[in-house]
């Protein structure tokens, strides 16, 4: 199947007739319908802050990450503990694999490899994750590795004369028009799918690597395990948005969100641009993946630990912004030291159900005072406004530009409260600089 939509696991059952056990198997094909949930280890990777950047990333500390969603965010639906790049390079970052190619963890930052830690994940009914990169590493090609099943090397399936791919260039192009490709594929999905994994993220997509995200979905197929697929890179160029439809479950639209500095991330670094880049796809996600906003960073503004950069009317922003588009809504920071604003601001469930409804926004009005809508099921709107602008100020939203007339209850998912009935339109009073309001219109 060419499809990531439509995942294929094995459902054994297992029937004790007459003293004998009959196991007939059915494949069954399986949709991700709804955006996933979760937390990314990037965030706190690429900060400068001290005890964090690039060597935080152990098994103790992905421990302590799920602990902290299991504990407080599992209940609203938050299942995913994803790592990021750098569980198979040492901690001076050089990446490495096993004797057949496939990337392996690093036993400095998992001594009992990642099989262990997915049951640990899992037994707090969580999923988990890890990162990949377009292209073959050129570490991989170097060893010249026997690829499982086939009698060919990993020198064997790349592009000559050599060709560098993925957006850093780091890899090399692959020659998908030699069978041996897609078998390399299969055969590191299914070491990943033997761990347990749930999730893989693909980063350094570019337009050229459309076929890649191609073999990495079909491989996900060949495995017979499902895993959600997300095709990243800072972002991935819009022009490759209608060909990964029938591959990716989700595709990022945006750049870090990271500052690459002491906390998170700041408004200006780089958390506003998703205000201005996300109308540029409107109506390519539609095809079938969820737009990728990357992760969200709130998690702790007081106290210990790394910060987010945010103030909370900034964070709810943002988890409003992200909850109209549909995107994953996966938290980017040390949630360890997840603060009460965060748990408040993240577990919602009446924004949630913004983003779980999987229908997509559209941009009403533009500029610093924004509008954005989109349909909810039973025939109410929600409805969002952005103030972007520097100083408090008023947002009317008119009925018409919802398509609507006459009087409307309004209620505001945020505070949780109805507002009563108005005609003709509503005003949002004082929305704060960076700031916002989410209601639902019916």
């Amino acid at each position: 199947m060419k499809s990531t939509l439509r995942r294929l696991w094995t459902v054994a059952a297992v029937l004790v007739l007459t003293g004998t056990l009959a196991v007939p198997s059915a494949q069954a094909k399986t949709t991700f319908v709804k955006p996933f949930m979760g937390w990314s280890s990037w965030s706190v990777q690429s900060s400068t802050r001290p005890t964090y950047g690039t060597s935080w990333l152990v098994d103790s500390h992905i421990r302590d990450a799920a602990d902290a969603v299991s504990a407080k965010l599992k209940s609203a639906g938050y299942t995913n503990i994803n790592l990021d790049a750098g569980w198979n390079a040492n901690f001076d970052w050089v990446f490495h694999s096993d004797a057949n190619g496939i990337a392996d963890p690093d036993p400095g930052r998992f001594p009992n490899g990642i099989a262990p830690l997915a049951s640990y994940v899992h037994g707090k009914g969580l999923k988990i994750g890890l990162y990949a990169a377009t292209g073959l590493g050129k570490e991989v090609y170097d060893k010249n590795a026997p690829i499982v099943g086939t009698t060919c090397h990993t020198r064997d399936i790349v592009v000559l004369p050599l060709t560098p791919s993925n957006m850093w260039g780091g890899n090399w192009k692959v020659d998908y028009s030699n069978p041996c490709a897609q078998k390399y594929y299969d055969s590191v999905v299914a070491k990943f799918a033997s761990w347990g994994v749930d999730f893989l993220k693909v980063d350094g997509t570019t337009a050229d690597n459309v076929p890649d995200i191609a073999a990495w979905s079909k491989a996900i197929d060949h495995s017979g395990r499902a895993m959600w697929l997300t095709a990243s890179a800072w972002p991935v160029p819009r022009e490759a948005g209608p060909e990964l439809a029938q591959y990716a479950n989700s595709v990022r639209v945006d750049t870090d969100v990271e500052c690459y500095c002491e906390t998170v991330s700041s408004w200006d670094s780089s958390v506003k641009k998703r205000w201005d880049d996300l109308p540029a796809w409107q109506g390519v996600f539609n095809a079938g993946y969820r737009p990728d906003l990357d992760s969200m960073p709130i998690s702790n503004n007081t106290g210990s630990g790394i910060q987010d950069g945010l103030n909370d009317a900034e964070r709810q922003s943002v988890m409003t912004f992200w909850s109209m588009a549909s995107s994953p809504l996966y938290v980017g920071g040390d949630v360890y030291f997840l603060d009460d604003s965060a748990v408040r601001i993240l577990t919602n469930p009446e924004v949630i159900s913004v983003d779980q409804s999987g229908t997509y926004p559209a941009q009403v009005a533009g500029g610093t005072l924004q509008v954005w809508k989109k349909q909810l099921a039973g025939g109410k709107q929600a409805v969002a406004v952005y103030n972007l602008g520097s100083s408090a100020a008023n947002i009317v939203v008119s009925w018409s530009s919802l398509g609507l007339s006459g009087s409307r209850a309004v209620r505001d998912l945020v505070a949780r409260a109805d507002l009563g009935s108005f005609s003709g339109s509503w005003t949002a009073t004082a929305v704060p600089a960076h700031g916002s309001r989410l209601i639902t219109v019916g």
